[in-house]
């Protein structure tokens, strides 16, 4: 039996369900902010990825899947959204557009060779956001209200959100030289992936999972304590406007994120989870205010984040959280015979064109199994079809909840419906 591959899933029923409740949701939210969709292709070319994301993250180092086309071109699947965003919109020169800010949300399949654990997978979904143009400190906030904003719609409580700033080029070359002085003596106590973080992005060793408790770590410099004065402005209005929301944030100096294009505001969302242990961070972002001159678009502002599907599907099945899916049907047909089944299957795509979730019996089944059915599709009504029902125009409709059985004409049977669908609702 030919399985699927490591590190991927299979979506179907109730979580399928789950997932485009979530999508809608997504999309609903997005339309309210005034975000428009893009769309990029599953693969790049390698080097917008190794360009953007840095070759001293641990994405292109270890994770990302290269592989050379017929052409003998180097293509990479993308391992996130921001780099194929920001590569289109340079080459689409929505930069000249005077609807500036441009903000876009996207949706979809991102692809990391690391290794499986709960909530991780090698190929994963992720929704996130851009916002182009402007590096007002205002958009910063409303960036960070997305994700604040969309987790208590799914019900999640205690949200965390975790702030830093990293500053602008100036505070951040500053920040660079500090950590290189603090961290020469301490070369020989680094983990090997740190100690050649130390040479091209020492800014990295900060983000290590091996090192992260020893304490040349949690005593390393902080970046605020290297914002000029610009700076320092601008993470004190993202504060401010963050208070103006009512969003509760927490300062994390050691907050750096692991892409190298940040700069300014960078932060973290958490949910207290049950059972989610440490790694409990669902969302994540922050502001690139270089990336698109650095792949050779114009010099322009950028701010965003990016969240995991799978992180979130875990984090509300920890909590018991019941999303309003629909896992019921409106109408169940049963043909009393094959003569009456091309009348049936007439009448099921009628249904289905009103608006009615419908479904009919495609395998002969007999009234007792095809009544067992209709339980266990949660059937509202069963309509009952046989020689007498289409003579007379006077259908047999059955109320699946209260048992009740109608006689209903045929061009009445969506007025029907209708009626009894509100009834039963209320």
């Amino acid at each position: 039996m030919i399985q699927k591959a490591k590190g991927t899933y299979d979506v179907y029923g109730e979580y399928g369900k789950k997932i485009l409740y979530i999508e809608e949701l997504i999309e609903g939210l997005m339309e309210k902010y005034n975000y428009e969709y893009f769309r990029t292709p599953v693969f790049e070319y390698s080097n917008l990825f190794h360009r953007s994301v840095g070759e001293t993250s641990d994405i292109v180092s270890k994770e990302t899947y290269d592989f050379k086309d017929r052409g003998d071109r180097l293509i990479t699947l993308r391992p996130e959204g921001t780099a194929g965003i920001v590569r289109s919109y340079i080459e689409n020169k929505i930069y000249g557009s005077y609807l500036s800010p441009t903000k876009a949300w996207y949706y979809g399949p991102m692809y990391r060779y690391e290794r499986p654990q709960s909530g991780r997978f090698r190929e994963f979904y992720q929704f996130g956001v851009e916002v182009f143009g402007s590096c007002n400190p205002m958009l910063d906030a409303e960036v960070i209200s997305i994700p604040v904003n969309f987790y208590k719609l799914l019900g999640l409580k205690d949200i965390k959100v975790n702030i830093n700033s990293l500053g602008d080029s100036e505070s951040r070359n500053n920040y660079r030289q500090a950590l290189i002085d603090y961290f020469t003596p301490h070369i020989d106590d680094l983990c090997d992936d740190c100690k050649e973080r130390f040479s091209k992005n020492p800014l990295r060793i900060l983000d290590c999972k091996v090192d992260a408790n020893l304490d040349i770590i949690k005593n390393a410099p902080k970046t605020i304590d290297y914002l000029n004065e610009s700076s320092k402005k601008h993470f004190d209005k993202v504060q401010e406007f963050l208070k103006c929301l009512h969003i509760n944030y927490n300062i994390n100096t050691n907050l750096v994120r692991g892409l190298d294009y940040y700069t300014h505001t960078v932060f973290e969302i958490e949910a207290k989870v049950e059972g989610f242990g440490s790694q409990n961070v669902l969302c994540a972002g922050g502001r690139y205010d270089n990336l698109v001159e650095m792949l050779d678009g114009p010099k322009t502002s950028g701010v965003g984040f990016a969240m995991g599907m799978e992180r979130l599907m875990t984090a509300l099945e920890y909590e018991k959280i019941e999303l309003p899916i629909i896992d019921n049907i409106d109408c169940y047909l049963i043909p009393m015979g094959e003569e009456n089944r091309e009348y049936a299957f007439h009448l099921c795509q009628d249904l289905r064109m009103n608006g009615f979730i419908s479904e009919i019996d495609y395998n002969n089944r007999n009234l007792k199994n095809n009544f067992k059915v209709a339980d266990k599709l949660k059937a509202k009504f069963i309509i009952i079809i046989g020689n007498d029902e289409i003579n007379s125009g006077i259908l047999t409709v059955k109320n699946n909840e209260t048992k009740k059985e109608y006689k209903v004409s045929s061009s009445n049977l969506i007025d029907f419906l209708d009626e009894n669908t509100l009834e039963n609702e209320e």
